[in-house]
């Protein structure tokens, strides 16, 4: 249109005036003073058709209009103008690979967007886009029909059909010039393969542009971390059926010789001693060379540099390569800058948490220079809080200056109090009922408040708790607890009796160091034991007959932990360990002990997968004038907080009569489970899938303790938190049970820690 519009104009056959008035005809939403501003030419200067070519090239330019004509009245000039629809509403159907608010973003960023000018270029533009994004998905045969509808006002409303089809399978990939390793060993590096039995529930076989380039990349880095120095991708080629339905890919690979390493030194400025540099490279001479291991090098020396403050040194590995001798001498270039000191710590975004609560967790100092470890430990203590949902840190420049910083945590609020009632199930305890107020960050000061109530066949507690992390400004932290429970333990699997207890309790916790803790408390409780004489085991009898049904026992305890986790919900780094002891004191009605030990032990793999191991050891016995630790307090093991694919509280020594566990004096419970990613990106904080190995028991004696007797299981498991808690899947089978054991595949839970 614009082509044309400017041929005609030789066609006007008008003479050159000077224009003494402007008029546009036909605008509707574009204001005239907006049309003004775009015009070359102004009342009182002459216009000739060259002139005129250039105001029609200038109103089109804007986008605003369709069609633009110039017409003279007098020596007046009159533009007539069609202006080009707006967008009343654009809508998107049948997009599942694609997320909708991905594609409303693509489209505002070239301009399709509701209020803006529609330009038929833009959705043409819009639609071969589509088609490339779902050509990497591997849908080659999607469709996609957009439908204009004119609306009134001069308005239209776009419609975006989308029909994806079936993603091609992979039929076949080929690496041709691999002759170092074999094929299949290549493949198995490779996230895209050909179809399995299990692709109907996996989603694997199915083509990925995005995915071929990421295994392009893992092969590269395979033949460089084993001394492939030249390895080089020649080329790929991804052929496609005719019918759109199978992917066959090629790879030409070109090998070259494998190098080594003939010697590694450092160079540079020494602000660090060297000696203790050199301890942290990874790659020594007579070493196959490795990439992998030259940038962990690198790496390691640089966060050594950040520790004192050089926080944006550089190191970079130089080679030197003797192609004859296929040798690489490495020398690792250290320029570590100016050291950088931190001139404000400013947080933002703490609306309910006071700032106090915040920089109390701060390791890092102002005025202090910039530390990473303790930049990254500070950001660790902030989430592990679980107060908020992100903490970012950023790290500007001050203007003016070379080495000085402002440190920026920003933080999103998360919710810290809670109100819950409701119905429950847990594979032990059946239906419960549960409604408790827990104010995790009372008022924006770190405190701690939580009433609770829980009903269920097992337990009936009452418990009001309130802890100050921060008694003392030095970290000391205080806890108070009131509680009064009722059980009835022939409804949890086990031998029958009941108790009723009451009592008070208060906490110390001391800092030993950033990642030890001790602390210290001492408890008050009455308890109230019944027994049925009938039916009871005749061990329980016989301890109610020596030691009497009421006691008041009076506690301490006393426990260590090491904690470094790298968060409070769902960790995937780091080591927790708690050792604790509770003794029943001398003054009390009875007088026992029991020990415990809890480790948890994350390991981080590939994104998104972590390995878990976790045991969980206790032994407990009496002393003084008791002489048996009550049965009350024994051990138990099984179901989904213990060993998933056995009946909660099963396992271990059981009554001859009621065929019911009695529980044990010590107790083994180990774990071992792969943390998966989670498969929706938007559920990566709420919801963990696993696959784990179970082992453990409980023992009556030292003597019957024996690895031979763990019972364990394998399985699957599934943590969704929600709002009314986390819900715990657990499908599990038992490896070694015994006849007289009590199975059960599925357990369910909700409010299972996580």
């Amino acid at each position: 249109m614009l082509l044309f519009a400017i041929l005609l104009q030789p066609a006007l056959a008008f003479e050159p005036f000077t224009v003494q008035d402007i008029q546009v005809v036909g605008l509707q939403r574009i204001s005239l003073g907006t049309t003004f501003n775009y015009l070359p030419i102004k009342v009182g200067e002459p216009l000739d058709n060259e002139k005129a070519s250039a105001v029609i090239k200038a109103l089109y330019k804007t986008g605003f209009f369709e069609d633009i004509q110039l017409s003279r009245k007098g020596d007046v000039l009159v533009i007539h103008v069609e202006e080009r629809p707006s967008i009343a509403k654009i809508e998107v159907f049948g997009n599942e690979e694609l997320g909708t608010d991905d594609l409303n973003n693509a489209l505002k960023t070239i301009g399709l967007t509701e209020g803006r000018i529609f330009n038929r270029s833009l959705l043409d533009q819009i639609e071969q886009e589509l088609h490339q994004q779902y050509f990497s998905l591997g849908k080659y045969g999607v469709k996609i029909e957009t439908t204009l509808k004119h609306l009134e006002r001069n308005r239209v409303a776009i419609t975006i059909d989308i029909d994806e089809g079936d993603a091609a399978k992979i039929k076949q990939i080929n690496i041709i010039g691999s002759h170092k390793f074999d094929e299949m060993t290549l493949l198995d590096k490779f996230e895209l393969s050909t179809p399995t039995m299990w692709s109907g529930i996996s989603g694997s076989g199915k083509y990925s542009k995005q995915e071929l380039l990421g295994d392009l990349e893992k092969l590269r880095s395979y033949y460089l971390d084993r001394g492939y120095l030249h390895f080089s991708i020649d080329s790929t080629q991804v052929s496609i059926t005719p019918d759109k339905r199978d992917v066959y890919i090629t790879i030409n690979v070109t090998e070259g010789e494998q190098y080594t390493v003939s010697d590694v030194k450092l160079s540079g400025k020494m602000v660090v001693p060297a000696a203790e540099l050199r301890k942290l490279i990874e790659v020594h001479p007579g070493d196959v060379f490795s990439r992998r291991a030259v940038a962990e090098t690198a790496n390691k020396l640089s966060e050594r540099l950040g520790i004192d403050g050089y926080a944006f040194a550089n190191v970079n590995s130089v080679p030197d390569i003797d192609e004859e001798k296929r040798t690489i001498a490495l020398n690792f270039f250290i320029d570590p800058g100016h050291r950088v000191y931190v001139r404000r710590i400013n947080i933002t975004g703490n609306t309910k948490t006071r700032d106090n609560v915040v920089r109390r967790e701060i390791r890092q100092m102002e005025g202090g220079w910039l530390s990473s470890p303790l930049v990254e430990r500070s950001k660790v203590r902030l989430q592990k809080l679980g107060f908020f949902n992100a903490v970012n840190v950023e790290t500007p420049a001050v203007p003016g200056t070379r080495d000085q910083v402002d440190l920026n945590f920003d933080v999103e609020e998360g919710s810290t109090g809670n109100f819950t009632a409701g119905l429950g199930y847990g594979d032990t305890q059946g239906l419960l009922f549960n409604m408790s107020v827990t104010l995790n960050n009372f008022l924006g000061t770190g405190k701690r408040i939580s009433t609770e109530i829980n009903n269920s066949k097992v337990n009936t507690v009452y418990r009001v708790s309130y802890t100050d992390p921060y008694y003392t400004k030095e970290g000391i932290s205080r806890g108070f607890s009131l509680h009064s429970q009722s059980t009835d333990a022939s409804q949890a699997n086990l031998a029958a009796f009941s108790t009723d207890t009451y009592g008070a309790s208060v906490t110390f916790g001391f800092p030993i160091s950033e990642y030890n803790r001790a602390s210290w408390g001492m408890s008050f409780e009455n308890t109230n034991l019944k027994i049925n004489s009938l039916t009871a085991p005749v061990s329980y009898s016989d301890w109610v007959t020596e030691n009497g049904s009421n006691f008041d026992t009076i506690s301490t305890t006393l426990s260590w932990s090491h904690d470094t986790r790298n968060r409070a919900v769902f960790p995937d780094r780091g080591y927790y360990s708690l050792l604790s002891t509770d003794v029943a004191l001398p003054g009390g009605d009875l007088e026992y002990y029991k020990l415990s030990i809890r480790q948890k032990y994350y390991i981080p793999l590939a994104k998104g997968t972590s390995l878990f191991l976790g045991a969980d050891l206790g032994y407990g016995a009496a002393y003084g004038d008791t002489t048996k630790l009550p049965f009350y307090k024994n051990y138990y093991a099984g179901g989904g907080r213990s060993v998933r694919g056995y009946q909660g509280n099963s396992l271990g020594p059981r009554d001859p009569v009621s065929d019911r566990a009695i529980g044990g004096t010590s107790k083994i419970v180990t774990h071992l489970e792969l943390f998966f990613p989670s498969p929706f990106a938007e559920t990566e904080r709420s919801f963990r899938l696993s696959a784990f190995v179970d082992a453990g028991n409980v023992f009556d004696s030292e003597s019957d303790i024996s690895f031979d007797a763990l019972r364990s299981s394998y399985g699957v498991s599934a943590i969704w938190l929600t709002p009314v808690g986390a819900l715990t899947f657990n499908w599990g089978w038992a490896i070694n049970a015994e006849p007289t054991d009590k199975t059960e595949i599925f357990q369910f839970s909700i409010g299972a820690p996580f």
